[in-house]
């Protein structure tokens, strides 16, 4: 019986095992290549499950010790009766708080690996009865025969059902992990991995789409109206339109900025008691001017008070922190509250005007005196000149003390402290501009793994680095692309292939990455195509033309995860925004529209015809207004509350349960 492997955090184990760092043979990216060249990994390691602590929970959690793999861990596609080896897993105590009873359940899916099997999803069970120490019974559906397909993601949420509780932090953060190596031909090292959760129980719903709650939520519900934000003039300044969105860690607060510079930041007021089916409303918390319009004099170039993006850093005392940025200028500020002054000072009267030092005849000692509250926004850091191109990402960094800027053709790492210099670790741009193929479009650090970033281009491309293998990031340590259909190709085949945003799970083992016309979820363990691909509004394929000829064709859609990562969002025209379940593959068409602006009014599914006779409830496609598009949108953290920005007007939605 093999010997264990010491057990190593998910985290930590996820980049030793996998292809992150390895040197490859790849075709430079500047050069228009037909086909690339893949080489699989020359090791195969051996499956050997083992569990490992998690940060929060206690290590009761991570006492015990797996021998033998489990039998749905195996790399092989199927199996005979369990072994020995099995049966003694399954006989090992199962770590859990005393006197807690429950389950653990472990689902599988099949994502969709190259040389698996058919999806066929397995489930497995194992309970136990308060007090007792060991699984009491195992059961479950093909427990033996088949187990999970190779590539396959499993994963178990486990909590206490009577006296007991777990001690976790959570659903879903890291109380026990589980891995399993690939038998798949051509994959890497570590790629495939099982994981296992055991935590406290969940406390946020699985999110679904309008009518059913999604990733086995036990409750229904719908999406209803919350609150609007904004004008209702028909005429919409150029300024007002706002151009992000983004919750903070805590999904207390939610900032937005629009074109004109500004920064609006809401805050969550306290649930009224008075009304215990309606959660606290966003109101306005504090408003402030981040960025100004300036002119480069050396470039005749105008830069622009936009704000492109703004990431919220996470809280450590009583004040909040963000970065904005416009097209050049990143600034970093504080949002701190004051509700007291000091009076009696010395060498300035109480209007503030200095007094005659010949004056003063005594010392007075300032006291703090009771004022209304007032919320400042000070700038504490300006970071600037580091970019010859237009930023179009920022990226706060796991390490919570560097993050990272891109613009089109380079990506800076910045110190949150130090403003005067910044660390080159991506350069594309081509000693003759004429070669240049392609453009950064975005760039994101891994949640978890402070040396890992992702970035794609125009051309449909995403290439993930690790810092670890050198300072300058030229080469990628994977490169991630679909192959093109050839029947499928045609004049806007590059233009609606280009990617307008990039965004990690809150896991880390996927990302999610949106072009024009379709949203694709990738795992990081496979490189040669999505393991789910979702089309947004694949009705406008027939009117490329026009859109091309009122530029809509270049329009940057943002895309969003759900806090548990089982469903995501997007936007599309005519203010519509998309919602996909991705454990019950059902999605939704839902209007950001003040018609629907009732308190707690739910969400009709609004749907539209390509052609044929019309519905009533159906909407043309050649109806749909283009002038009206939702770019940017943000779910919160931990709750179904989202934000949807239509162009002048912030819409928060939220569910409804039946």
């Amino acid at each position: 019986m093999a010997v264990p492997a010491p057990p190593l955090l998910l985290t930590e184990r996820c980049i030793r095992n996998s292809e992150f760092g390895a040197s490859r043979s790849l075709p430079s990216c500047l050069q228009r290549a037909q086909t690339l060249l893949r080489f699989p990994s020359e090791h195969r390691a051996r499956p050997t499950g083992r569990i490992a602590p998690g940060p929060g929970p206690s290590a009761r959690l991570g006492s015990a010790r797996l021998g033998p793999t489990a039998p749905w861990l195996r790399g092989a596609g199927a199996m005979t009766s369990p072994d020995q080896a099995d049966r003694q897993w399954v006989r090992q105590r199962w770590p859990r708080a005393a006197g807690a009873s429950g389950s653990a359940v472990l689902a599988g899916r099949q994502e969709g690996v190259a040389g698996a099997g058919a999806a066929r999803p397995s489930r497995a069970e194992l309970s136990w009865g308060g007090g007792r120490q060991r699984p009491v019974g195992y059961r479950g559906k093909g427990q033996w025969g088949t187990g999970l397909p190779r590539g396959a993601l499993g994963k178990a949420v486990a909590w206490g059902r009577g006296g007991g509780a777990w001690p976790g932090p959570g659903p879903g953060r890291a109380a026990v992990a589980a891995e399993r190596a690939p038998l798949g031909k051509g994959l890497g090292r570590g790629q495939g991995l099982c994981e296992v959760f055991l935590s406290s129980p969940p406390a946020v719903r699985s999110a679904g789409v309008a009518g059913g709650g999604g990733g086995g939520g036990s409750n229904d519900f719908q999406w209803c109206f919350s609150q609007v934000k904004g004008a209702i003039d028909e005429d919409v300044a150029e300024a007002d339109i706002i151009s992000t969105v983004e919750f903070n860690y805590s999904g207390d607060l939610l900032a937005t900025g629009d074109k004109g510079g500004r920064v609006v930041i809401f805050q969550r007021e306290q649930e009224n008691k008075s009304r215990p089916h309606s959660r606290g409303e966003y109101n306005v918390y504090s408003t402030f001017q981040s960025h100004e319009p300036e002119f480069d004099y050396l470039k005749s170039l105008e830069i622009e008070e936009k704000i492109n993006k703004i990431r919220w850093l996470p809280q450590q005392n009583a004040a909040h922190f963000l970065l904005s940025t416009n097209d050049k200028t990143i600034k970093l500020w504080k949002i701190s509250e004051r509700d007291k002054r000091a009076e009696g000072y010395n060498l300035k009267d109480e209007d503030g005007r200095l007094r005659d030092p010949f004056r003063i005849t005594a010392l007075r000692v300032p006291i703090l005196k009771p004022m209304d509250l007032m919320v400042e926004a000070s700038p504490r850091r300006i970071f600037a000149n580091a970019h010859t191109y237009h930023i179009n990402s920022i990226s706060v960094n796991s390490d919570h003390e560097t993050y990272l800027s891109a613009d089109d053709l380079r990506i800076n790492l910045w110190h949150l402290e130090i403003t005067d210099r910044s660390f080159n670790i991506v350069d594309i741009k081509p000693a003759n501009m004429e070669e240049l193929t392609e453009v950064i479009t975005a760039a994101e650090f891994h949640p978890h793994h402070c040396n890992v970033f992702v970035y794609s281009s125009s051309k449909g491309t995403i290439r993930l680095c690790d810092m670890r293998s050198s300072a300058l990031c030229d080469r990628h340590s994977k490169f991630f692309e679909e192959p093109e259909d050839p029947s499928s190709r045609s004049f806007f085949s590059e233009i609606i292939s280009s990617i307008s945003d990039v965004k990690f799970s809150h896991s880390g083992r996927y990302m999610m990455t949106r072009d024009y016309l379709s949203v694709k979820v990738w795992d990081l363990n496979m490189e040669n195509r999505p393991v789910e691909t979702y089309q947004v509004h694949e009705y406008l394929r027939s009117k490329l033309c026009s859109l091309y000829e009122n530029d809509c064709i270049f329009d940057k859609f943002e895309c969003c995860w759900n806090g548990s990562d089982s469903a995501i969002m997007t936007g599309s025209y005519n203010n519509f925004f998309r919602m996909f379940d991705r454990n019950t593959r059902r999605d939704i068409t839902l209007e950001a529209s003040r018609e629907s602006s009732k308190p707690r009014a739910i969400l009709k599914p609004r749907k539209v015809c390509t052609g044929g006779k019309r519905k009533k409830d159906e909407i043309s496609v050649d109806s749909l207004d283009f002038n009206k598009k939702i770019l940017h949108t943000a779910w919160h953290p931990m709750e179904n509350i989202i934000a949807v920005a239509a162009t002048n007007n912030l819409y928060i939605f939220q569910d409804k349960i039946n």
